[in-house]
């Protein structure tokens, strides 16, 4: 039997292979709850689920939404690429 060291977010619990990714991850959770909270304190009748929804979107998008504010709006327009660095955790027999 193999032994695999993973790393779990705290915040959320996605898993992943190594402990850079992971930190990331939560950093990118860490501000999406920072711009949440932002959100629901200055704008008034804004409910839960969308400045959540809201946080989570430029947290995600931080690199493209920093460009923007550098002069370069339409990159906000760019699909962003997918990252797929959460590996599922099968069962093996």
């Amino acid at each position: 039997m193999a032994v695999v060291a993973v790393w779990k977010c705290d915040r959320d619990g996605k898993m992943f292979e190594n402990k850079k990714d992971a930190e990331e991850h939560d950093k990118m959770l860490e501000l999406a709850a920072n711009i949440t909270t932002l959100l629901e304190n200055h704008i008034d009748g804004l409910d839960e689920n969308t400045s959540e929804a809201i946080g989570l979107l430029l947290a995600e998008r931080r690199d493209a939404l920093a460009k923007a504010c550098k002069g370069k709006p339409d990159v906000l327009l760019e699909e962003p690429a997918q990252e797929d660095n959460v590996t599922p955790l099968t069962a093996q027999a």
